[in-house]
């Protein structure tokens, strides 16, 4: 079913494609007989571009699993309120990201911290190439700023931590055991009313011989939040092998000569200047505030062309 998801995005672009080209080039006749024809031409071309740019940056998505839907999950990191405050900026960034890409977004769990921000997030991501588009999120994300928290004004360093992994189809086997599991039913926590609020209808599923915590509490069956909760499992559980074997496979292949930045992937910089920056890439835009509402495509963009450059390098 991937397979054939694929094969019709592809047709769908080609088809478009195909439908530009003759548009163009009979507005191209129409200039050259009628120079009074170039305004329509331009609002053709503006019309075009941005699903041209689209499809340029889906081009570079060869991964096996980039047209698959894609989990996201956002952690902070150590320094209390303030990383949870900032994680919970980061979930309001990708989720305002969604909007602008047309991609639809489900908040599966939040858990809210003492005083602000949040514990964890995870959503699921669904539409076409979401895992090709979010997959070079992941990693450490670090901001600066003067804090909120603190009474007297002094800047502060935060660091939150992304996780992006695909949606696993059905058809994919992935073995759990039910003696790996242990499975905690606990009352919902947020909006949604006395009946969720007052019922054992959230669930928490630990997987005990990787660790890995997963928990959902946004419908109101428990039923339907441990399917959901296992299916986001198998997913964590297929990624982590799937980087396992890249990891054995990188060990096969040598040590890359690219200089590695470690975990921490990108800076988003408010005080004593603005400015966001992809440590990876270099790409940087000086309106912090823009890309904290969203605004991405650049960095995404960015990574993208040099994922593939090093492709082509291999």
């Amino acid at each position: 079913m991937r397979r054939q998801r694929s094969l019709e995005a592809r047709l769908a672009t080609n088809s478009f494609l195909r439908e530009a080209e003759e548009e163009l080039e009979v507005l191209e006749e129409l200039v050259r007989e009628d120079p009074s024809g170039e305004e329509e031409l331009r609002r053709t071309l503006e019309r075009l571009v941005p699903r041209l740019e689209r499809i340029e940056l889906e081009t570079k998505m060869t991964g096996e699993y980039d047209a698959s839907n894609a989990y996201l999950e956002v952690h902070p990191g150590a320094g209390g309120t303030e990383s949870a405050d900032w994680a919970a900026m980061l979930l309001r960034m990708y989720l305002r990201w969604c909007e602008r890409r047309g991609l639809e977004a489900e908040v599966l769990d939040t858990q809210d911290a003492e005083e602000a921000g949040i514990k964890s997030a995870t959503v699921l991501v669904r539409g076409e190439y979401a895992y090709g588009y979010l997959k070079g999120e992941s990693g450490v994300h670090r901001l600066v700023r003067i804090s909120p928290f603190d009474a007297q004004g002094r800047r502060h360093t935060s660091f939150a931590s992304v996780h992006i992994y695909p949606e696993v189809d059905e058809d994919i086997e992935v073995e759990i055991s039910d003696k790996d599991l242990r499975i905690d039913r606990f009352c919902s926590s947020g909006p949604g009313g006395q009946g969720v609020n007052t019922t054992y209808s959230a669930v928490r599923v630990t997987h005990l011989p990787s660790g890995i915590v997963v928990s959902c509490q946004n419908e109101r069956s428990q039923i339907k939040n441990l399917a959901t909760a296992m299916k986001v499992l198998r997913a964590r559980l297929f990624e982590l092998e799937r980087r396992k074997k890249e990891e054995e496979l990188a060990k096969l292949k040598g040590p890359k000569k690219d200089i590695s930045w470690g975990n921490q992937i990108r800076s988003y910089v408010l005080q004593p200047y603005r400015l966001v920056k992809d440590l990876r890439t270099g790409y940087e835009v000086g309106d912090a505030e823009r890309v904290l509402d969203g605004d991405l495509d650049g960095f995404i963009d960015a990574y993208l062309r040099l994922q593939a450059r090093g492709n082509q390098a291999e």
